[in-house]
């Protein structure tokens, strides 16, 4: 009996095939439209539009496509013409020394921003208080948030203590090696910038995923072969400066560069820029006839050294307009992995 049910589905299949051979052409096709509902031909017009196109924007595009936040320490805020300055931006300009002739409103005039430009560099900044706060203002992280497509700064000057290594090599005798002295203490902090540097990316990056950050480092504030004495600092003292930026900036490269490389290896949006100022004032450094920083300048009246200096000149902060929008021009020396879609 089973061989006679084995027998009789075989001769079904055989027989269905052979309908189906002595269809006229076309036949079959219809078929299976009507039984499967597949290959089906329409007269109907064709659905509008077409899937969404990912489209990978160049590094101008995604800097452009938000809103520029720039923020950082005194290199940033403009402290070397807050003195100059007659039109202080946004709230808190007075402590800040927030100034117009900073590099940030020059980088603003250069491209159109989707988003506008916001500026909350401030004078005296380190990497604790980009997190923390100054002068009971808000922190300057919290300027930055998804909407942000560019954000620049300087930091890193104040955590190395940069201020008070300056005053203890201007302020001594001139025979004195406290300039040089420093060198362990100064190396140490230097050294430990890193981590709290990492810890600033990564609050960027989690309030601006899609960004580009673009980090400026500082310029060689002496000659590279100083042959005179400048403002108590005997040639081997500015020579001893001009190595402890160099290893300054070195540490700040080198952290940004690793963070990019971490976004870049999972194909992620945004980027971690670094723009290396050391060599950008050459031949206009301090003492040169043309600076691009201030020298040592001093308030007779109060005894006191005035902020701006070694801050730099308004040609200093042009000189960074420059190296920050050709940055923004160039990208970071990869493709980006922000995507646009389209739908034609």
């Amino acid at each position: 009996m089973a061989r006679g049910l084995v027998r009789s589905a075989v001769a079904a299949a055989i027989g269905v095939a052979l309908a189906l051979a002595c269809l006229p052409l076309g036949v079959f096709p219809k078929l299976a439209c009507a039984v499967l509902g597949v290959g089906c031909a329409t007269d109907q017009v064709p659905p509008s539009g077409r899937l969404p196109q990912a489209t990978r924007l160049t590094p101008v595009q995604v800097a452009l496509s938000g809103a520029y936040v720039a923020l950082g320490d005194s290199y940033s805020s403009g402290e070397g013409v807050w003195d100059l300055d007659k039109q202080p931006l946004n709230d808190g300009a007075a402590r800040c020394h927030r100034a117009s002739g900073s590099y940030v409103p020059l980088v603003a005039q250069r491209y159109k921003f989707g988003g506008g430009t916001s500026f909350y560099a401030c004078s005296g900044a380190t990497t604790r208080q980009l997190l923390s706060g100054q002068y009971g203002q808000r922190p300057q992280i919290t300027r930055v948030d998804p909407s942000a497509s560019l954000v620049t700064l300087s930091i890193g000057g104040n955590d190395a203590g940069f201020t008070t290594v300056l005053t203890g090599c201007i302020v001594k005798l001139p025979w004195s090696s406290n300039c040089v002295d420093q060198d362990a203490a100064v190396a140490d902090r230097i050294e430990q910038l890193g981590p709290s540097l990492l810890k600033v990316l990564r609050e960027l990056r989690a309030r601006a995923p899609q960004a580009r950050i673009i980090v400026l480092g500082y310029p060689r504030p002496f000659p590279q072969e100083p042959v005179e004495t400048v403002d108590n600092l005997s040639a081997e003292d500015q020579r001893w400066i001009n190595g402890m930026t160099r290893r300054l900036n070195d540490q700040v490269g080198s952290v940004v560069a690793a963070f990019d490389r971490t976004i870049a290896a999972f194909d992620a949006p945004g980027s971690a820029e670094y723009v290396d100022a050391y060599e950008s004032f050459t031949g206009h450094e301090v003492g040169q006839t043309q600076p691009f920083l201030n020298g040592l300048h001093v308030d007779v009246e109060e005894l006191k050294v005035n902020a701006r200096s070694y801050h730099p000149t308004g040609d200093g902060y042009r000189r960074f307009a420059e190296l920050i929008t050709k940055q923004i021009a160039a990208g970071p020396g990869r493709p980006m992995n922000n995507f646009q879609l389209t739908t034609r």
